[in-house]
């Protein structure tokens, strides 16, 4: 939705296409980083998403022993006022699809798409049930990383996640701070604000469990009362927060993969997000680097005649920085999420303490806000007008 915008506002003639019958959103919380909301301040939408999600100083977490293993606070960017943006998926997807419609961008719901063809100088999408569409100057790849429009890459991880939203019921939870508990990288705990979206009944978070993927069929036997055991004895304080489950349905369980299309352009078409890289939650940059995605293809259309050039351009503006992401997130991703005993160790007993001395800090507040490697000048783009947003 924010690349159909971006090249609406160009001068393009888009047309979304979306499977549901009702565009809708899927998931639950999410990280805006000020690389995110540096595109959707641009977008105009900034100020109403900080107004509906929980801004985010710092990012904390505990192994069980209680030691400190995660200290990541947005103030060590050096940017006055910084701060992540936790948000419900349904209110940045409100955000953005009520601009489509306020804009007139067509929507095309109910079109499942299943490949793609050129034939003379166009490009056409094939649809499931819905025969071809087309002929189309460009066909942008926005369908996830199981995409039909690329070819198959990368590998699925071992880990993913439960996912569930609850009311945040205030203490012992601070309304600023991710935090997370472990026991080594086996079991893992996060509480993420994510703000009060409109009509909302009050402060609301998501509650996030760590979990093998061929682990998922022993949890739904073993029912949620042993769950919730597990849960208390790392993290008593979440008792709050699971007395509103009550059923294993409001749990939804994601499983991450780590992929990187080699080649994100083709003729008259561009993967852009999880189409083009996907990686582990762990550095909270999913959203962001899809939300970059979309405004270098706006520039590398704008900045070039020729679209081929423009393509390339879009995707020369984005590489070296997802290449960067893409390779630290899979060095991260074992601290926190793997079966072994030394990578957690590794974490809590040199990382964490190194992590909370200058310059270590800054770097690390670098690689959470999705900065490291300077991706906004790059673009075009400053930092987000943090003091305005506030207000």
């Amino acid at each position: 939705m924010a690349a159909a915008l971006l090249l609406h506002r160009g001068g393009h003639r888009v047309t979304l296409f979306e499977r549901f019958e009702q565009p809708q959103p899927l998931g639950s919380g999410l990280m805006l980083q000020p690389t995110g909301l540096a595109v959707l301040e641009r977008l105009g939408l900034a100020r109403l998403v900080v107004g509906q999600g929980a801004r985010i100083a710092q990012l904390f977490g505990r192994c069980a022993s209680g030691r400190i293993v995660l200290d990541a606070r947005y103030r060590d960017l050096g940017i006055r006022d910084a701060f992540g943006l936790g948000i419900h998926r349904a209110c940045l997807f409100t955000a953005l699809y009520d601009a489509i419609v306020s804009e007139g961008i067509p929507v095309r719901s109910g079109c499942e798409v299943t490949g793609s063809y050129l034939q003379g100088s166009a490009r056409f999408l094939t649809m499931r049930d819905a025969g071809d569409a087309g002929p189309f100057d460009l066909v942008v790849d926005a369908l996830g990383l199981r995409t039909s429009l690329a070819p198959p890459t990368g590998r699925w991880l071992e880990f993913g996640a439960l996912w569930t939203s609850v009311t945040l019921p205030g203490q012992p939870f601070a309304p600023d701070w991710l935090e997370q508990r472990y026991r080594g990288a086996r079991e893992m705990v996060g509480v993420l604000p994510t703000g009060t979206p409109t009509g909302g009944a009050g402060p609301q978070a998501a509650l996030f469990w760590s979990l093998r993927h061929d682990q998922l069929s022993a949890w739904r036997s073993e029912g949620l009362a042993k769950w919730k055991e597990q849960v208390l004895a790392l993290w008593p304080d979440c008792a709050a927060l699971l007395d509103q489950i009550a059923d294993p349905e409001q749990l939804t369980f994601a499983r991450y993969s780590h992929r990187t299309l080699r080649r994100p352009v083709g003729t008259r078409i561009i993967h852009i997000g999880d189409s083009w890289h996907s990686a582990s939650p762990q550095l909270g940059q999913g959203a962001n680097m899809a939300l970059l995605d979309a405004w270098a293809l706006a520039e590398g259309l704008r900045l070039m005649d020729d679209l081929q050039d423009g393509l390339a351009l879009a995707a020369a503006l984005r590489s070296a920085h997802v290449k960067l992401y893409q390779y630290v997130t899979a060095l991260f991703t074992p601290l926190y999420q793997s079966e072994h005993w030394f990578p957690p160790l590794i974490r809590d007993r040199l990382l964490a303490p190194l992590s909370r001395v200058w310059p270590a800090s800054a770097i690390q507040a670098a690689l959470v806000g999705g900065l490291a490697g300077m991706p906004l000048g790059l673009l075009g783009l400053g930092p987000p007008d943090y003091a305005a947003l506030a207000a």
